[in-house]
């Protein structure tokens, strides 16, 4: 495994997932790419645009972007791993609910998640 192809200096595309806003949908949990920055959301969520950006472009390192956490999922693997300190900011802001974004998480959230 070679976590080369991580990129400590490329900052988060954003504050959360760019293709649930394209659409207007809500995210449970973020996702960011540790080679390129794109934010996504996790595979709880009912899009799962971290995956398919993973299969989209084989970057195969991500970093949790929720607050307090830090670990990295490397998608080939399929396990955790140790990665560098990244680029800030390096979560979604505090005042960002989760599941989000505020205003567009349905009432019944929870049964329409992947478990």
């Amino acid at each position: 495994m070679s976590l080369s192809e991580i990129d400590p200096t490329v900052p988060p595309s954003g504050e959360g997932c760019a293709d649930c806003d394209d659409v207007g949908g809500w995210w449970v949990h973020l996702r960011r790419c540790a080679v390129c920055g794109d934010v996504r959301c996790c595979d709880t969520s009912p899009a799962q645009h971290a995956t398919a950006h993973f299969r989209a472009t084989g970057h195969r390192y991500v970093r949790s972007f929720e607050p307090g956490e830090e670990w990295f999922w490397d998608y080939v693997g399929e396990d955790y791993v140790d990665g560098p300190r990244l680029s800030p900011p390096e979560s979604r802001p505090d005042t960002q609910p989760s599941p989000g974004p505020e205003g567009r998480v349905p009432a019944d959230w929870r049964e329409l998640i992947h478990r």
